[in-house]
């Protein structure tokens, strides 16, 4: 069961949020406005599960473009909840802006539950009783800080989910797809574009996106999830507090993707921060491409994409595709999706032993491995022991002979042969055990010629 959780700005829904889903994915600070986006996190309680879905303040008194933008969100949330969670602030007692909110939700047909948010001692408890005028029966006293009445809210929350109701899909075959990059370069709009509705806040100002927010999605009849982040600046520039926890959370999103999408600026080409950003994604075991967005902007006469692609190719080791785009007009849209999932089963495909054999083979043949003091490298056997991402093992006679030159030539042509450009791989080179190769040869030699001559010496 979905339940939107709704409030005035600066009531404490992230808090609470966090305290009921024992999670700290909402973005939590002592500013009013932080929350934006709608962020659905799940929890689970008595056996039932629950999907808050934590929305942005609601100020209908503010006319900025922005506060408009999330009370949409916030109706949003409503339309797609069945039930609301109205949080209070029960130390500010019962504001104009309140009642304004409870109108909205009596106008809803979801049943709603009243939590009276701020209440950090058992003496604070009569506070709740200034909330029975909103006529959504019995507010419930809670403490998000110190988790007091959490429980009962929560027994409150489950009485509502229907019986019935369908049980949770296996995740394991879900494709997820983080879109990361700088601020302003056109991620949501971007996420947008893939919904083919507003899902996400777009504006002109840098950084409105402030929550990593999931939205499932199906593509070419197999499931997607869309994780839309919080623009990454350098470190640097990081000055406040909330932008450094906004991008740790893009981060940690980037982390339990399986692909990334680098969105880059298209009127500013490729980026050094857009390849640090590149990097972190591939360093997190995310499949990875970059996109020029905002391509409608530029000029087709100075544009050089064959130049961008030289120069991501040089810079990174992974050597990811560069795509263009245009969230605007709908170009290529489709495209990425379609480059998401095959990055995806690139990434988790597994490569048979006999055919990485006749490929290392050919690799040996083709360029000689390197010797060291007269003695050299020999590649034994290969063979692939993970995905996600993919990890190989090449046994080797010795590591001591193995260069990091003739290392990266292996990684680039396993790259070539089986089209993993921009999939993080592993190549482990595990020496054999026992005596050289070299030493066991001349054994078995010795060993062989020894009977002939004790049988000439018979013989005489």
């Amino acid at each position: 069961m979905k339940i939107a959780v709704v409030g005035y700005p600066n009531v404490g829904k992230s808090s609470l949020v966090n305290r009921l889903t024992q999670t700290r994915e909402a973005v939590v600070h002592e500013r009013p406005g932080v929350t934006r986006d709608r962020k659905e996190l799940e929890t689970e309680w008595n056996g039932r599960r629950l999907t808050l879905i934590d929305t942005g303040g609601v100020d209908l008194e503010d006319v900025d473009p922005l506060a408009v933008s999330i009370q949409d969100q916030v109706r949003a949330a409503l339309a797609d909840a069945q039930a609301a969670l109205f949080v209070v602030d029960a130390r500010g007692g019962l504001r104009p802006g309140d009642e304004e909110i409870a109108d909205i939700l009596r106008r809803g047909n979801v049943p709603v539950v009243v939590a009276a948010n701020k209440i950090d001692s058992p003496q604070d408890l009569v506070l709740a009783h200034d909330f029975h005028g909103l006529g959504f029966g019995d507010p419930l006293p809670v403490s998000a800080a110190q988790g007091l009445g959490t429980g009962d809210l929560l027994d409150r929350l489950v009485e509502l989910a229907p019986d019935d109701e369908e049980e949770a899909q296996d995740d394991s075959d879900v494709v997820r797809l983080a879109v990361i990059g700088r601020p302003n370069v056109g991620k949501s709009s971007l996420v947008n574009a893939f919904l083919g509705r507003e899902r996400m806040i777009v504006s002109d100002v840098a950084g409105t996106t402030r929550d990593a927010v999931d939205t499932p999605i199906e593509v070419e009849g197999r499931r997607m999830l869309l994780v839309d982040t919080a623009g990454i600046r350098r470190a640097a520039k990081v000055r406040e507090s909330v932008e450094y926890y906004t991008v740790l959370r893009s981060q940690r999103a980037a982390e339990r993707a399986d692909v990334a999408l680098v969105v880059c600026d298209a009127t500013d080409g490729v980026t050094s921060q857009d390849l640090r950003i590149a990097e972190l994604a591939m360093k997190s075991g995310c499949a990875t491409a970059l996109v020029l967005n905002k391509w409608d902007l530029t000029d087709p006469e100075q544009a050089d994409l064959d130049h961008e692609r030289a120069r991501v190719a040089q810079k990174l080791r992974l050597r990811p595709r560069v795509l263009t785009a245009s969230a605007l007009t709908g170009r290529h849209i489709q495209r990425l999706l379609i480059e998401a999932l095959s990055l995806a089963d690139r990434s988790a495909h597994r490569i048979a032993t006999p055919e990485l054999n006749r490929f290392l083979s050919e690799l040996v043949a083709a360029r000689q491995p390197p010797a060291k003091q007269g003695k050299r490298l020999r590649l034994l056997y290969m063979s692939q022991f993970e995905v996600r991402p993919p990890r190989f093992a090449i046994q080797v006679n010795s590591r001591a002979r193995l260069t990091r030159d003739y290392a990266y030539y292996v990684e680039n042509r396993l790259r070539e042969r089986y089209g993993m450009e921009g999939v993080p791989l592993i190549i482990d080179f595990p020496e054999r055990k026992g005596k050289p190769a070299e030493g066991r040869n001349e054994s078995a030699e010795s060993k062989a010629k020894a009977p002939r001559q004790r049988g000439r010496r018979e013989s005489r």
